[in-house]
């Protein structure tokens, strides 16, 4: 079988050297975005490349520079106040709630051997003796906490850096629309990179010390490990279901009354709800999707490992080939940042049509570089042959064929969001279509958005059916756990052009508030346009890689659980698999819900301030802001613990009440029909949006008939996007974690399930 080129002590070093790197590199570019001052006296500096000594648009219009400034400022301050405060108060809940469930992760798994201290025989080689079940509940127990921390750490960073550049890159718009794409995508880049090389150090270092006890039983070390990916998941989910439904309550409520009945641009000082709308940007968008995607990432480690555990790598404790998921992650970073440097630094945005080919450069740079780094990782981290554990056999496999594996995982992820941004982006005729029929209202808007949204779910399901035949077809399950990885590799840039949208949308959100010339909204609306699409690629990649991700974790389970074949024939797998493809409805029908009812109340409020506080709409008077807030963030607390305990608890019910088998039917059925409405869902919203800001802009001779804004298409075009709202923002993204959750929840669970699972089928 031979060993891998790469030396254990080089693992050692290699993995956090690159994690420490990309910290570095992303501090370095937060202090580069901090050289933006906040203060009036800011263009005096000396003339450089990215623009210290320009002219700014305000000069030109005899505008008072001072008061734009302290403006800005302020709206910044109360942006940054309003996302923190509504993040201590869900991580307050979701702090309980995770207290709570580790301790249920401790009881189910330390009552598999009756809560003894002995050794027992493993699972997959009942010869040799492995640690105590006991150790195995407290060890996943610590790494679902580590999981659960790193994951609200990743949220939280990157809504604090985001209120920090999103004045900011208001400010660099005056002087041009390079300047201000250059402030947004640094910040983006800063969150980026620090998820990754903080997902990446947290669970190094969780190995090496669980090693500390484990020894040479690597089958009990990597399946506690799994706690780490369900930890990043749950509070993912309470993340984006909560900061989606603040978001959009306020977002809808502040467009329905605003534009179409008030009549008032987009993000107007007028409007109650538009400090609200903003704070939402930032704990649904970039904190949300923060902890999102490191789940993935999480997850898709953890699958990796598991399988990798019980295959010869593992059986041979090749510690190298071990760690090649992470070493993957490592490679990734290093690729990244020389994928940032292509934005920032090595070519300059001069005009308005250069943003969206720019930062399509950045997948395709990415994704090209890292096809070298995979085959350079795979051919120095793995032996030339190999064994991976498939279902009870141990199958041979090539190191190039590894190699395929994670290729395919990479490449289908750029065509995934390739295909999304065809879908999505204004630029194209889909949107285009879309736009026209409002010509005729919002009822065929609306059905030509739904049209739209269905439709784009066929070629991104084609790549994900091509990556997991090709990849299991070489390395089993181990092989759709590394395409996943691969898919997750440039996760700092996926993460810096996902987030470089929220930061845009709230620069243009600034300078519409602070009263700022409207050529500065022009900029920010085109950087905002394209950062919608840029949003809709990104959640096209974390739906990608969850369907891969989940389907790595179900066949981990299914091996953890013992069961030898799951037959659909058989009614208990058949009554799991009909009732896991219906939860995704149910889980979307009370997100759905909770956004509707929530912004019930918000357009109530608008409506009320308008119609009770004298001047109001003349200027004369400030609206109270501070109300809106509290409904938003009243209703995203009380209704994000539904959705949450229906897909936290359906897998505990389903393994303890009816079996293994019929959990595994639960989990293919949830997989198959997640991941279709996901992708239609954020498609279909993202289109709508894009459609109403084609009109607005006025960009083409179509466009112009269509326009301008407050005409009836334009109104049409506001009230699908008013619709596509919770599907973008709050359903579509919410889905990819309830089918990576429920995985990895079976799972980790799993040795309970076997052991003590199907009380009902026992009992009759």
């Amino acid at each position: 079988m031979g060993a891998a080129l790469l030396s254990d002590f080089a693992t050692e070093i290699v993995v956090p050297v690159c994690a420490v790197i990309g910290i570095v590199f992303s501090l370095v570019q937060w202090v580069l975005v901090s050289r933006v001052k906040l203060t009036p006296e800011r263009h005096a500096s000396g003339s450089n490349k990215n623009g210290y000594g320009d002219s700014l648009i305000e000069e030109e219009e005899g505008l008072n520079d001072h008061n734009v400034v302290t403006k800005c400022a302020e709206i910044q301050t109360a942006i940054s106040e309003g996302a923190t405060s509504f993040l201590f108060t869900e991580y307050q809940y979701v702090g309980i709630f995770m207290i709570a469930f580790a301790i249920l992760i401790f009881l189910f798994l330390g009552s598999v051997e009756g809560f003894s201290s002995k050794s027992q025989p493993c699972t997959y080689d009942k010869e040799k003796t492995c640690k105590p079940a006991l150790a195995t509940a407290l060890f996943s127990t610590i790494s679902f906490l580590l999981g659960a921390i790193t994951s609200v750490l990743s949220g939280f960073l990157g809504m604090k850096i985001a209120t920090y550049a999103n004045a900011r890159t208001t400010l660099e718009a005056r002087k041009g629309v390079g300047k201000a794409f250059i402030v947004a995508f640094r910040s983006g880049a800063v969150m980026g990179f620090l998820l990754a090389a903080n997902g990446l150090l947290v669970l190094y270092i969780a190995i090496n010390l669980f090693k500390l006890y484990y020894g040479d039983d690597w089958e009990g070390l990597f399946e506690a490990i799994t706690g780490y990916g369900l930890g990043g998941s749950s509070m993912a989910l309470f993340g984006r279901v909560g900061g989606g439904i603040y978001t959009k309550a306020a977002d809808v409520g502040a467009d329905l009354v605003g534009k179409v009945e008030r009549n008032i641009p987009e993000d107007d000082p007028r409007n109650p709800a538009v400090i609200a709308d903003n704070v939402g940007d930032n704990v649904g968008d970039i904190a949300g999707m923060g902890s999102d995607l490191f789940g993935s990432y999480a997850e898709s480690s953890c699958a990796a490992l598991v399988v990798a555990s019980i295959s010869s790598f593992g059986v041979n404790h090749d510690f190298t080939a071990m760690l090649y998921p992470l070493l993957i992650s490592s490679v990734g970073i290093l690729v990244c940042l020389i994928t940032t440097l292509f934005a920032t630094d090595f070519f300059e945005i001069k005009g308005v049509n250069e943003i969206e080919p720019a930062l399509k450069k950045q997948l395709i740079i990415s994704t090209v570089i890292m096809t070298v780094g995979i085959a350079v990782v795979t051919w120095i981290g793995v032996p030339s042959s190999f064994t991976i554990y498939n279902f009870g056999d141990q199958k041979v496999v090539k190191n190039w064929q590894l190699f395929l594996c994670v290729s395919v995982g990479l490449w289908a992820g750029l065509i995934i969001g390739f295909v999304t941004e065809y879908y999505t982006s204004n630029a194209y005729s889909p949107v285009q279509d879309v736009a026209d029929s409002c010509r005729t209202g919002a009822a065929t808007n609306v059905i030509f958005g739904l049209a739209l949204g269905y439709k784009s779910v066929i070629i991104p399901i084609f790549a994900i059916a091509i990556s997991i035949f090709v990849s299991f077809s070489f390395a089993a399950m181990y092989g759709i756990a590394v395409a996943a990885l691969g898919m997750l590799s440039t996760i700092a840039t996926g993460l810096a052009i996902d987030a470089y949208g929220p930061i845009s949308d709230n620069a243009g959100g600034i300078a519409e508030m602070a009263g700022m010339s409207h050529r500065i909204r022009e900029r920010t609306d085109a950087l905002d346009a394209a950062g919608n699409t840029t949003a809709a690629i990104g959640k096209g990649f974390a739906i990608g890689s969850a369907a891969l991700v989940s389907l790595a974790l179900f066949g981990a389970f299914v091996s953890r659980a013992a069961i030898s074949t799951v037959d659909v024939l058989t009614p208990k797998v058949f009554i799991g698999l009909i009732v896991g493809a219906m939860l995704p409805y149910w889980f979307s029908a009370m997100t759905m819900k909770s956004v509707g009812s929530a912004a019930l109340k918000m357009v109530e409020e608008v409506r009320r301030q308008f119609n009770t506080i004298p001047g109001l709409m003349e200027g004369h008077a400030k609206p109270d802001y501070a109300t809106c807030v509290k409904i938003s963030t009243d209703a995203s607390i009380k209704e994000m613990i539904p959705p949450g305990a229906l897909v936290m608890l359906t897998p505990l019910i389903v393994g303890t009440f009816f079996g293994v088998e019929t959990l595994a039917g639960v989990l293919a059925g949830a997989l198959v029909s997640g991941v279709q409405i996901a992708i239609s869902a954020s498609n279909t919203g993202g289109a709508w949006d894009n459609a109403k800001k084609y009109i607005e802009a006025g960009a083409s001779e179509h466009a112009r008939t269509l326009g301008p804004k407050g005409s009836d298409p334009h109104k049409a075009a506001v009230i699908g996007d008013t619709v596509g709202d919770p599907l973008k923002d709050t359903s579509g993204p919410s889905l990819n974690i309830l089918i990576k959750l429920m995985a990895v929840e079976s799972l980790v669970f799993a040795p309970f399930f076997a052991t003590h699972g199907g009380l009902l089928f026992k009992i009759f």
